[in-house]
């Protein structure tokens, strides 16, 4: 069974969700463009973004600067703005989730590593499929839906009618949507030998968090994946996206599952797999999302940096 969102329709068609419905109409008519022109309306929504959005410029760049302290600050600039446009291209491409006609989405993909995930399926015991957060987090899912079924692990998104079109287009694309609380439904899938889409890079502080090194950084970061694979006994495959240039789509990578994970120490585990995140977000720097505060929350004693 799937989540109903909380919002009835006509309470959806207050004033305040008109600019919604308004953003959300632009940009289900740009999934209609040929896809150079997509991109070209993605490209010039970041634009917009980085003029108008300067506390998230802000949040960016001091994350850029802690992650990468080796560029000088105009490479850093450069690399700023790239991530702009590579933002913008995001907010298009989860269009193209929603809405996206499916042949032309799969002639957009190059699909590397099936077999990893048909190994680890052999094993019987479910698969976490460990993903982070790029701004090709969703378009990345998407294309992966139309090769292999898996279940979502998500947030529910504080809009309501932005959560509506969401949980509708999940619904419709992926076999189930999990609500990242929901722990004992993601346990279930994982019983039954099902894939579960899940993403744990994000700074949620808490108990169920420790600091581990990112790019040198001690950054607060999720246990779960080490405790849900001792939990369950699932692999943990990964899974990442990345943007080709020169508009040739999206190349997707599934890798082996981790071996010896997570083994008896959670701390080295999870260390562990920021060291993982690391070395893929190197290979596509703006490709990462920079605009969440991923440092946010600090060991005792040390500056907040935003």
């Amino acid at each position: 069974m799937h989540t109903r969102p909380p919002t009835g329709t006509l309470a959806l068609l207050a004033p305040r969700y008109w600019p919604t419905w308004l953003a959300l109409g632009l940009l289900r008519g740009v999934t209609r463009l040929p896809y150079r022109a997509q991109m070209a309306c993605g490209d010039l929504i970041g634009a917009l973004a980085w003029r108008l959005g300067r506390r998230r410029r802000h949040i960016a760049a001091v994350n850029l600067a802690l992650c990468f302290p080796e560029l000088d600050a105009a490479a850093r600039r450069r690399l700023l703005r790239r991530h702009f446009s590579s933002l913008g291209r995001g907010v298009v491409e989860t269009a193209l989730c929603w809405w996206g006609r499916e042949r032309r989405l799969h002639d957009k993909a190059q699909i590397t590593g099936l077999e990893h995930l048909q190994a680890a399926l052999a094993g019987g015991r479910g698969v976490i499929l460990l993903s982070a957060h790029f701004t090709t987090l969703e378009i990345g899912g998407r294309l992966l839906a139309l090769h292999a079924p898996f279940h979502v692990l998500y947030r529910p998104h504080k809009n309501a009618l932005f959560e509506r079109v969401m949980h509708n287009a999940r619904r419709r694309r992926f076999d189930k949507a999990i609500p990242r609380s929901d722990t004992r439904a993601l346990l279930a899938s994982l019983k039954r030998n099902l894939p579960v889409w899940y993403a744990p890079d994000q700074n949620h502080g808490g108990s169920h968090s420790i600091f581990a090194p990112f790019f040198g950084v001690p950054a607060s970061t999720l246990t779960s994946t080490a405790k849900l694979a001792a939990l369950s006994g699932a692999a943990v495959v990964p899974f990442f996206q990345m943007r080709l240039p020169g508009g040739e789509g999206y190349l997707l990578t599934l890798c082996p599952a981790l071996e010896d994970f997570p083994g008896k120490d959670v701390e080295a585990a999870t260390a562990r797999l920021n060291r993982l995140f690391e070395d893929v977000i190197r290979e596509m720097p703006e490709q990462y999302l920079w605009v969440h505060r991923r440092f946010k929350t600090r060991p005792e004693g040390e500056a907040y940096p935003y």
